[in-house]
């Protein structure tokens, strides 16, 4: 075996093929998946180092498959977190954004503080697969190419969709589907959240990518509370606030986002990727919207609406 895994290295060190996505598959943390971190790999393998990130596949063993996943995110085979796929539909493009899978605490964790609400609670592990989740809220533009006429209140091509019910997102999605030939879907409670989070990239932060609100949302006091004479009232063109550590904008703040789930209440009990309950009353809505204070834009807070509700804060992202 130790034959073996010199020789791979050997010949990968004459290649200089690597990624500058922030994809899994970093294991020395430069910023870059390349032959280092096979390097990295081989020594923990050979039990000259160790490092927990080496575990690259998330398998539960350091060995040989490690290795073949970071050649294949060299290759661009297989996309880590942050690695972006741009689809153009009726020539407007928009990008979806690689969330590899993991595990992570749901619900309202010590970070998000006295603002937490009874329903974030109690706190459950969550273990998801990988998925892909849209880089951005739906825009205008998209939805116009797919639907052909626009709902909004507050209009602009780069402004996040909203006045859509969830039966609106459906309806949605089954045409976005019929045009590209994919699966398109809205993410569901628990994905939105680990993406919300940040993923496998988390730094623990209250809200989707810092722990001030005015950094990464527009919210109440950056919008709403501006009175409707002021230029700034209302929704924002999307990607204008700082991203979150997967590089996903407007999780905190600018319009709600539907979800696919059921609303309910939590169980303490640790689930593998949860698609809520069978039937309910209202659809899971997250993230907050222009006109919430900064509570309700926290990574774990939670609301819900009728499936058939509409409002000018209320909009979706997509999930693959």
């Amino acid at each position: 075996m130790k034959k073996q895994i010199v020789f791979l290295f050997v010949l990968l060190a004459a290649t200089v093929w690597s990624t500058h996505a922030a994809s899994h598959g970093d294991t020395d943390g430069n910023g870059v998946v390349d032959i280092g971190d096979i390097n990295v790999i081989i020594n923990v393998m050979l039990g000259q180092a160790q490092n927990d990130n080496a575990d690259v596949d998330g398998n539960g063993t350091i060995d040989i498959s490690d290795v073949n996943r970071v050649i294949n995110v060299m290759l661009g085979r297989v996309p880590g977190p942050g690695t972006t796929t741009t689809y153009i539909v009726n020539g407007v493009s928009f990008k979806m954004v690689a969330v590899q899978r993991g595990t992570f605490t749901m619900g309202a964790t010590a970070e998000q503080g006295s603002d937490a609400f009874d329903d974030e609670y109690p706190t459950h592990q969550v273990t998801l697969s990988s998925y892909n989740i849209g880089q951005t809220e739906v825009t205008q533009a998209l939805w116009l190419a797919v639907m052909g006429s626009n709902p909004s209140r507050f209009t602009g091509d780069l402004r996040p969709v909203e006045q859509v019910s969830w039966d609106d997102c459906q309806t949605f999605i089954t045409k976005l589907n019929q045009m590209t030939g994919k699966h398109f879907r809205l993410p569901t409670e628990a994905e939105w959240e680990y993406a919300a989070r940040g993923g496998n990239q988390s730094q623990g932060y209250k809200y989707a990518g810092s722990n001030t609100v005015g950094d990464v949302a527009w919210y109440y006091d950056n919008s709403s509370a501006l009175g409707s004479s002021n230029p700034d009232y209302g929704t924002h063109p999307v990607a204008t606030k700082a991203p979150n550590e997967l590089g996903l904008y407007d999780m905190s703040g600018n319009v709600y986002e539907w979800c696919q789930d059921w609303y309910d209440s939590y169980s303490s009990d640790a689930q593998t990727n949860p698609t809520g309950p069978a039937s309910g009353f209202g659809r899971v809505y997250r993230g907050g919207g222009w006109i919430n204070y900064a509570g309700g834009c926290r990574v774990s807070y939670r609301g819900n609406g009728t499936p058939s509700f509409a409002g000018s804060s209320l909009g979706l992202r997509l999930a693959l």
